[in-house]
């Protein structure tokens, strides 16, 4: 075999990709030294040395290319590399490499660990092949998500538009999207002026590159498309899409230059009312109501009005859908509307903190007399419990000592073990139904007490959360919501009826004394008693 090899002639094949793919692996020039230590090692003749800077992820490259053309020609047999990996990395390289080393068109592929010849078997290449393409595989779709979990994390994975840079302190892969203090400014700038109605873009243009010697990182002065790219780009208020044109768009941690409502107005200037900036819509309501006429859902929309001043006005409406009825007669309501009338639900339930914190000591008291309850029924449950593995465990033993037959023993056998299982599940649900019961009441109260505050100034999730949490099926009908209010908060809307006719009746007094009395009147109302 030395002698085979001392009469190949070899092309020594050094690559390495500016790609993450490679971050790993030698330099070029480590490459080549260390195989043409191996080449004079083992007497091999290099007729040249190819190098080359490129991914080997897809087919297509230049060099790899001429390499193989060579081979095919036959002015070398052999190929000297760093590993198969340097070869190929997708199947299409790796299988034309596999193909000329069965059929002797290569007859010796040297890397700096070992040798493959025709003869060998070609699983053990096929693995290495198939790894490789497979290292890419989980390599792309790994960078994918990280740039995905980026864009969710409200941080743009592409590169700075104009008047932004890259955070230089954060690593490559976190780096942030920051202020460039030195165009920020300006940029705002530009869009000042087309904010006032009076300018065109080319006219800012030449404001920006003759008059400001505004200058973009290459250097280079703005081009005409830049300009207009950049006052159409949804990304200077906050929001981008990410992949281009797939459909998911973000809210943006970076620091916006300008309001939605004035990327709005900047697209109706341009021409563009109907492309102004894309929205990813999280209407408050939708999703919950029905329509009272036809029974379809409910949606909603959002109208923009800009005024002869430009002052610019965003309205959302709810409206049936009628999907179920296109002859549904019901009119849409504004969601200031819509608003207003759940606080009057609100309204209604609304408890103060002093009868939040009397109706908590009442609820201790309850909770005292249903403990020493649930105390006396666990006892008798365990008792009845320990009896039946008694006599699950003396049935046992009666079959063991022949004193029952088989017969009898399955059928005990089979009552014993459901009757276990039932006051097992007895046991647990005398303990968890009580404490269930403590928290609902709890929750109730302090829903009670907080809901209509944190209605107002809630974020829309809460706010949403709010009106599902108030009861069931809710409908609209001739602009009016209706809604079915859980039975616990029916009792909670008739106590909190009474103590609103207990504080209109009490003349104001000071703090401390008025928490005082106000226990004493509430423990004195059957009403508030009995709710």
């Amino acid at each position: 075999m030395e002698n085979t090899k001392n009469k190949i002639k070899y092309l020594l094949y050094a690559r390495k990709s500016s790609e993450s793919e490679d971050r790993q692996v030698a330099s070029i020039e480590s490459q080549v030294n260390e195989l043409t230590k191996i080449a004079k090692r083992d007497g091999f003749e290099i007729i040249e040395i190819l190098s080359e800077s490129q991914s080997a992820k897809a087919p297509g490259r230049p060099i790899f290319n001429k390499m193989i053309e060579r081979i095919y020609n036959n002015e070398a047999q052999g190929i000297i590399c760093w590993k198969l990996d340097r070869l190929a990395r997708n199947p299409v390289d790796g299988g034309s490499i596999s193909w000329m080393l069965q059929k002797g068109a290569i007859q010796h592929i040297q890397t700096y660990e070992r040798d493959y010849y025709p003869t060998d078997n070609v699983l053990m290449m096929s693995v290495e092949f198939g790894m490789a393409n497979q290292f890419i595989l989980d390599l792309s779709q790994n960078t994918k998500r990280g740039l995905r979990n980026k864009a969710e994390r409200g941080w743009y994975p592409g590169l700075a538009p104009i008047g932004y840079t890259h955070n230089p302190l954060k690593r490559k892969g976190d780096k942030e999207i920051i202020k460039d203090p030195e165009r920020f400014d300006l940029v705002r700038k530009m869009f000042d002026l087309i904010l006032t109605s009076s300018y065109k873009p080319p006219q800012i243009l030449e404001i920006a590159n003759k008059e400001w010697e505004f200058k973009m990182q290459n250097g280079k002065q703005m081009y005409r498309s830049t300009i207009y790219r950049m006052f159409a780009d949804s990304f200077y208020c906050g929001t981008f899409e990410y992949p281009k044109r797939s459909g998911n768009w973000y809210h943006g941690k970076h620091e916006s230059v300008i309001t939605e409502e004035e990327y709005d107005k900047i697209q109706i200037l341009l021409g563009r009312k109907g492309r102004s900036r894309p929205k990813k819509h999280t209407f408050t309501f939708v999703g919950i109501m029905r329509c009272g006429e036809c029974g379809a859902m409910i949606t909603a929309e959002e109208k923009i009005k800009i005024q002869k001043n430009g002052n610019i006005h965003h309205y959302t409406y709810y409206h049936c859908t009628k999907r179920k009825n296109k002859n549904c007669t019901q009119n849409s309501i504004e969601e200031k509307d819509l608003r207003r009338q759940i606080i009057e639900i609100l309204n209604k339930i609304e408890i103060p903190q002093s009868f939040y914190l009397w109706a908590m000591k009442q609820l201790q008291l309850e909770t005292k007399k249903e403990t020493n309850d649930r105390n006396k029924i666990l006892s008798n449950q365990q008792k009845a419990y320990n009896d039946c593995v008694k006599e699950i465990d003396g049935l046992i033993s009666m079959r063991a000592k022949g004193e029952l037959d088989e017969e009898n023993y399955k059928r005990k056998m089979e009552f014993l073990s459901k009757e276990k299982a039932r006051l097992q599940e007895l046991l647990n649900d005398t303990d968890w139904r009580i404490n269930k019961w403590i928290n609902r009441a709890e929750e109730c109260f302090i829903f009670a007490r907080d809901a209509k505050k944190e209605f107002k100034t809630g974020t829309l999730e809460e706010k949403r959360q709010i009106l599902a949490n108030l009861g069931s099926n809710p409908f609209l009908k001739d602009k009016k919501l209706s809604i079915s209010i859980q039975k616990p908060l029916l009792l909670v809307e008739k106590a909190a009826k009474e103590v609103r006719i207990i504080h209109n009746r009490l003349e104001p007094l000071q703090k401390g004394k008025n928490e005082f009395n106000l226990d004493k009147i509430y423990s004195k109302s059957p009403i508030l008693l009995r709710r």
